[in-house]
């Protein structure tokens, strides 16, 4: 299934976090937060002004990107789970 996001949205996959603590211990699943980075799988149109311009994005697709924790709103498609959201929900781009 295609999804495209509608105006100033973005499609975003989590990225799974860590297992390990920096000092080697194993996290179990209950412990873990939900990770604050993902992937950028698709992009809307751009935020629509009232001159009918749209503004190009700052991010483009494949970029890995920082977010808040409560930011965007969880979808499930074919058993996989995504986040949709603004991209002024997106703190920065990692490289």
């Amino acid at each position: 299934m295609k999804i495209t996001p509608l105006n100033d949205k973005v499609l975003i996959e989590r990225v799974e976090a860590d297992e390990k603590t920096a000092g080697g211990i194993i996290l179990p699943d209950t412990a873990k937060e939900k990770p604050k980075q993902g992937k950028v799988l698709a992009l809307g149109e751009g935020k629509l002004l009232e001159n009918g311009q749209r503004v190009p994005f700052q991010v483009k697709v494949g970029d890995r990107v920082l977010f808040s924790s409560y930011a965007g709103n969880e979808v499930q498609i074919d058993g996989k789970e995504y986040l949709v959201m603004s991209e002024d929900d997106i703190l920065a781009v990692v490289d």
